[in-house]
């Protein structure tokens, strides 16, 4: 038995810090595009009536411009949980830091469950996956929980950074069986309960027995030979590869000219325009970082 959706939300205002100039996302019924330093972004909503993602952007965290923080949010039962997560994620984590934590993949960790605690405490049905990569002294650490994916470009070659949360995954579906749950296979789509597509992320209150908002995470040494990274929602990934991406993206990220004004951002909108003229009809969001900057 097919079970629908949860409902569109209305978005109540929020509030929350912001580092850097981000729009607003509440009731944006268009496309976005933002560039900042080493980083741009474009955002192509896609069949629904307003753009369900979000995205942040923390640069000189404490003052040190070799810190910075990224996301990409990709909502579902509306946009409240993305927009959330785009709030509060990258606080969390460095509370977690300001408290104590000295392990950056141990605070990004307690970023996305006590994010994901504070969400559930608003009673609100709409969720979000997550993908984010926080850049420390030389160390980037790529945590993601849904279908958020992070790809980086190593001398041109696609490195992917991130595994999807989706049921196809048989892990995924060992692990929501084994707490009671039931995962049927739907048009191509595995989906929980009937209803989701994603397995783990931020908020889901009507399923989060059985989604996670436990991230995997990965660390590594940004060397010379690590370009650039993409963080890009579903929309992307559904219908363009990890290479083709990373080759799209490519040329005019490594130009001379990558950090003129509309550089990264008009790489982003070109690699969005690519997925919505293969037909992606979900939103697409997608980020990429200069990682020659930090």
């Amino acid at each position: 038995l097919k079970r629908k959706r949860p409902p569109k939300l209305q978005i109540p205002s929020s509030g929350g810090e912001s580092e850097v100039v981000k729009p607003d996302h509440k009731d944006v019924p268009m496309d976005i595009s933002a560039e900042g330093k080493g980083y741009g972004i474009h955002s192509k909503k896609g069949h629904r009536e307003v753009l369900e993602d979000a995205y942040q952007a923390v640069l000189d965290i404490d003052g040190n411009s070799r810190h910075a923080f990224f996301g990409i949010f990709d909502g579902h039962g509306g946009r409240v949980a993305a927009e959330f997560a785009a709030d509060n994620l990258s606080r969390n984590i460095r509370d977690a830091l300001d408290n104590g934590e000295r392990d950056l993949e141990a605070a990004v960790r307690v970023g996305y469950l006590s994010t994901d605690a504070a969400f559930l405490k608003k009673q609100l049905s709409s969720g979000a996956s997550c993908v984010t990569a926080f850049i420390q002294d030389g160390s980037l650490v790529v945590a993601n929980a849904g279908d958020c994916r992070a790809v980086m470009s190593r001398n041109g070659v696609a490195v992917a950074l991130t595994e999807d949360h989706r049921l196809a995954r048989e892990d995924e579906r060992r692990r929501v069986e084994d707490l009671g749950g039931y995962v049927d296979l739907y048009s191509g789509v595995w989906r929980l309960q009937g209803v989701l597509a994603v397995s783990r992320g931020i908020g889901d209150i009507h399923l989060k027995r059985w989604v996670s908002a436990e991230p995997e995470i990965q660390k590594l040494a940004v060397d010379e030979d690590c370009e650039f990274l993409l963080l890009a929602s579903d929309g992307l990934w559904d219908v363009v590869s990890n290479q083709e991406a990373v080759d799209c993206v490519g040329d005019e990220i490594r130009s001379a000219e990558m950090s003129s004004v509309g550089g990264l951002a008009a790489s982003t909108k070109k690699l969005a325009e690519l997925a919505a003229s293969r037909g992606s009809q979900d939103d697409i969001s997608v980020m990429a970082i200069d990682l020659r900057h930090f």
